[in-house]
């Protein structure tokens, strides 16, 4: 079992630091909003008027596909020569909170409530001609019903999380991630721990699986938080970047971040032999900023196109959605964690810095971010659900 690592809890008040603007610009057709954007990079619109965006993915012949879960379906749209996107067809539908998706060998894998499917498009007009169930029977409903799907060459991960805030669950099949065979055989435990892990990815060259996990809400209120005087649950606990490995126990929900304990259970006699057991996350965001979908910036890609600057290649860029459980308004970016690149501690975190805020001049929000892909040309891809359903694009400005 590791040590905890002495990474630094990266303050919440970071998603406002001074970073330089863009133009001002409101949320027209076609325009970006006021996000603030660092020196470096830029923001272009990709897809509008798409009510519900949540996550997405790109096939091999560059359609989009985003999956919106209230309304049952995932939606596809075909690339336009300027970037943009058209919408193809509507590729399934009548799926009850469809959610994660990964695209592979073919076939779009998908997550919705108790379930994992996969469909194709043989003639590519936006709509599957071939749907599979590959298997079923997983927890539904609860506090938190978002579902992962990870495939791999010869299994399938996904997660199920907490049916509530931070409760007991130990005897359940939530607070875990599963893994399977590639035909829904073989079902095993894979980890414990978990709060709500929404997107879990192979770092590039390796079988590694990592995924963020939301912090539990109200950690304070045993110690007297009430709404609106909050000062332990505003910066407690963090959302966890987690390297998720096999009979690894995570925590949640009695030890979070660099194994603290929860005060509702101190009093447990195992309290302790809980924190050891714990495998402390690689690196904490700030607390209540909702990580939910990300992605490895791949250096094979980054190498062949040069979208971002080379030190880019195998760091995370993440969306956070922003929480209701802070007194002040945080999350709400779009973020880049940095690997090491020094062999001596090669392919961990040492560090974290926004890319974009979708906070405003006067601190409304303007965006809630929600997943990040890669493109096939090397840039980024990031949906935001609210106010409006959005995709964007970003890129490096090469300076």
């Amino acid at each position: 079992m590791p040590t905890a690592r002495a990474v630094p809890l990266v303050s919440a008040v970071l998603a406002v630091l001074p970073v330089v603007p863009m133009s001002p610009a409101l949320a027209q057709p076609g325009a970006v909003p006021e996000f603030t954007v660092r020196k470096g990079y830029r923001v272009e619109v990709a897809l509008e008027h798409l009510n519900g965006a949540r996550f997405i993915q790109l096939d091999d012949a560059g359609q989009l596909y985003v999956s919106r879960p209230r309304q049952g379906d995932i939606m596809t749209f075909a690339p336009e020569p300027d970037g943009t996107y058209r919408q193809l067809g509507q590729f399934v539908d009548g799926r009850s909170l469809v959610h994660g998706m990964q695209f592979f060998d073919g076939w779009l894998y998908f997550a919705s409530d108790g379930r994992i499917e996969r469909a194709q498009d043989a003639d590519h007009n936006g709509e599957a001609d071939r749907v599979e169930t590959v298997l079923e029977g997983l927890p539904e409903g609860g506090g938190h019903w978002w579902r992962p799907v990870l495939v791999t060459d010869g299994h399938i991960y996904t997660s199920i999380g907490d049916g509530s805030n931070a409760s007991d669950q130990t005897d359940t099949e939530r607070q875990k991630m599963w893994r399977f065979n590639r035909d829904g055989s073989g079902k095993a435990l894979f980890a414990s721990g978990i709060r709500n892990t929404e997107k879990l990815m192979l770092r590039p060259g390796t079988d590694e699986v990592w995924g963020f996990d939301h912090g539990s809400d109200w950690f304070g209120r045993e110690a007297g938080d009430t709404d609106g005087s909050q000062p332990i649950t505003n910066l407690n606990p963090p959302d966890e970047l987690n390297h998720y490995e096999m009979g690894r126990f995570y925590g949640h929900p009695f030890v979070v971040g660099m194994r603290l304990p929860r005060y509702e259970y101190l009093g447990r006699d195992d309290i302790n032999d809980l924190a050891a057991r714990t495998t402390p996350p690689e690196w904490q965001m700030g607390a209540h900023w909702a990580c939910n979908g990300w992605t490895f910036i791949d250096p094979a890609i980054n190498e062949a196109t040069g979208a971002f600057p080379a030190d880019h290649a195998g760091d995370i860029v993440v969306a956070a959605h922003g929480s209701w459980n802070s007194s002040v308004r945080v999350g709400y970016c779009v973020a880049r964690v940095m690997f090491d690149k020094d062999p001596m501690n090669e392919g961990h975190p040492v560090g974290m810095v926004v890319l974009v805020s979708c906070l405003g001049p006067g601190g409304e929000v303007l965006g809630r971010p929600v997943d990040v892909v890669q493109h096939p040309d090397g840039s980024l891809l990031f949906s935001v659900d609210n106010p409006q359903g959005r995709v964007y694009r970003l890129r490096s400005t090469g300076e």
